[in-house]
């Protein structure tokens, strides 16, 4: 695998935690959206995973499920994993199934800050070991926090666009942006880095600030109707930092309508195959590639540690500025991918060649030096 994609943060890299056996009785199947599987039973230790949705991303069924099954799997736990599908009852059902079924470790990504805190403190009281997977939850009492930088996320999106308006020879251009939700910490940090590469081309002059609007809930059909808006209000917009690749293609198929597809540069993030085969046809500059596989096997590692009754080290800490504390953390290394460089988001396995370069994009991966 290449380095400058997997690669971990320098403490990151310091984590060195086993993946020894360990697990019980297999858990029951709660029933809730989502399924859930599990290893054979072996010993002591029971590990929940809830995911968000299946709706705001492709990533969370297509490579967290798979990474974590994998890596639970190869450890011979125990382990769940279910998914809310968007909503904060079932979230809170199945957090509540999954202890009373027995779980000693609980792994969540929360779909806000306010349901996850209250998911993550009732673990607490029960002794349930917590970890928050890839989102922070703000005030929330998780043992440990895994992610990558996302502020540096943001800061690739941010650069990303400006070459590309540059490379356009856009003169004083209008940017659009296209957050994610309000409710989703990640979606902050993410504008504080494109903003923070962002505001001092608008306090310059160089570019000028157009519509910028939240999504809510990551909901890709009412980014396309909020970018249609925005659209309508700014015709003239010549850049859209669209904060993720869903969102991304929402704003991409609005512009298909109006003919400006490929002439307005679009950024994203996630990797997917859709954003992926957006850069292939020229209708979006950039994404921002998320080692997955990296993540997944940084949060395996630890929770198989707690569900083993060890306290593993963290190489990092997180600010949580509203519980006002460190929260002990594993940070990954985020990658801008573009047109010159998703061959290597294949070869890294994230996605395969044969999803990605169907019908019209056999040839256009062929021309990226896609193998």
């Amino acid at each position: 695998m290449r380095k400058g994609i997997l690669g971990l943060t320098a403490a990151a890299a310091a984590l060195t935690l086993g993946l020894a056996a360990c697990g019980q009785d297999e858990p029951a199947d709660t029933g809730a959206q989502g399924g859930s599987s599990s290893a054979p039973a072996k010993a002591a230790g029971k590990i929940g995973v809830i995911l968000p949705d299946s709706k705001s991303s492709a990533r969370w069924e297509t490579a967290d499920r798979k990474y974590l099954e994998e890596a639970f799997k190869a450890a011979g736990v125990d382990y769940d994993i279910q998914n809310a599908q968007g909503n904060k009852s079932t979230f809170q059902t199945i957090a509540d199934q999954m202890i009373t079924n027995g779980a000693t470790v609980l792994v969540i990504v929360n779909l806000d800050s306010g349901t996850g805190k209250a998911v993550l403190d009732k673990a607490k009281s029960q002794g349930v070991a917590t970890i928050d997977y890839d989102r922070l939850t703000l005030g929330g009492s998780a043992s440990y926090y895994v992610s990558f930088d996302n502020t540096k996320v943001g800061t690739l999106q941010g650069e990303g666009l400006v070459k590309c308006l540059a490379d356009k020879k856009a003169d004083k251009p209008i940017v659009a942006e296209l957050n994610g939700s309000p409710t989703d910490n990640n979606a902050t940090l993410f504008k504080d880095g494109y903003d923070g590469v962002l505001k001092p081309k608008y306090d310059s002059g160089d570019f000028k600030k157009g519509p910028d609007q939240s999504v809510p809930d990551w909901d890709n059909a009412k980014a396309g109707q909020i970018f249609e808006q925005m659209l309508t209000s700014e015709p003239k917009i010549a850049g859209v930092l669209a904060a993720n690749d869903g969102l991304g293609n929402a704003a991409i198929t609005v512009l298909k309508k109006q003919k400006l597809n490929g002439k307005v540069p679009v950024t994203g993030q996630d990797a997917t195959v859709q954003g992926l085969q957006n850069i292939l046809a020229g209708d979006q500059c950039m994404t921002v590639y998320k080692a997955v596989k990296k993540e997944a096997d940084a949060t395996a590692e630890l929770a198989i540690a707690l569900a083993k009754g060890e306290k593993p080290s963290a190489p990092a800490t997180v600010k949580d500025p509203e519980g006002n504390r460190d929260v002990p953390s594993v940070l990954l290394e985020p990658q801008a991918i573009t047109i010159e460089n998703v061959k290597d988001v294949v070869a890294d396995g994230y996605v395969s060649k044969d999803e990605l370069c169907t019908g019209d994009f056999a040839d256009k991966c062929t021309k990226a030096g896609i193998q």
